[in-house]
């Protein structure tokens, strides 16, 4: 997705977000709360798992196995 396509989605969240009735505005918090929170745990367990698989990549196996590709 190009800056523009996010800038565009991000305005056009913006206004939808102005259509919602007040008593589902904390619903939606939530969930973009949780969304973020989501994302975040994704590259967290990225960053924790990287040293572990790091031993497998680096082997002379991994090289020839992804030789051809």
């Amino acid at each position: 997705m190009t800056k523009t396509e996010q800038m565009n989605n991000k305005e056009k969240l913006k206004r939808e977000i102005e259509k919602i009735p007040d008593h589902k505005v904390q619903e939606v918090i939530d969930f973009v709360q949780f969304l973020i929170e989501k994302e975040n745990e994704q590259m967290n367990m990225s960053l924790v798992s990287e040293p572990a698989l790091k031993k497998d990549w680096l082997r002379s196996e991994e090289d020839e196995a992804w030789r051809n590709l």
